[in-house]
């Protein structure tokens, strides 16, 4: 299973991302080999703010219906022991400039037991992760 991060989903519907090519071969190789997809809804909350603003709030809405329901997206959701990690983690990377959203992936990835993440963001492989695609 590979955890999907913000700027994955948004190099995916937004023509203008500088990551969009390369985010749809990724997507197109994932589907192809019937990879399990993760996220969190802390992504999720994260991906359609930003498609509002940076697209529009209907087109926001129509994904987030899509993908809120999608049967090949597992959501994670933080309990409160992953919340307690994720302030942790916030202080530990706090000099990298890291979210609290990417705390809060970390500590579920490393609860789930969750390798690899397919992001444009190299908070990720400085956390440990394996990042797809390799930079």
């Amino acid at each position: 299973m590979i955890f999907v991060d913000t700027p994955a989903f948004l190099a995916r519907y937004l023509l203008r991302d500088s990551h969009h090519r390369r985010a749809r071969q990724v997507w197109t190789e994932l589907e192809e080999a019937g990879s399990a997809c993760a996220t969190s809804n802390f992504v999720l909350d994260e991906t359609f703010t930003l498609l509002g603003r940076r697209s529009s709030y209907d087109f926001a809405a129509h994904r987030a219906r899509a993908l809120l329901s999608s049967a090949a997206l597992t959501i994670l959701r933080p309990d409160t022991d992953d919340e307690g990690g994720a302030v942790e983690l916030f202080a530990k990377f706090a000099d990298q400039g890291i979210s609290f959203t990417d705390a809060v992936s970390f500590a579920l990835m490393r609860r789930h037991g969750l390798l690899r993440a397919f992001t444009f963001d190299r908070h990720f492989a400085r956390a440990g992760f394996e990042v797809v695609p390799a930079r």
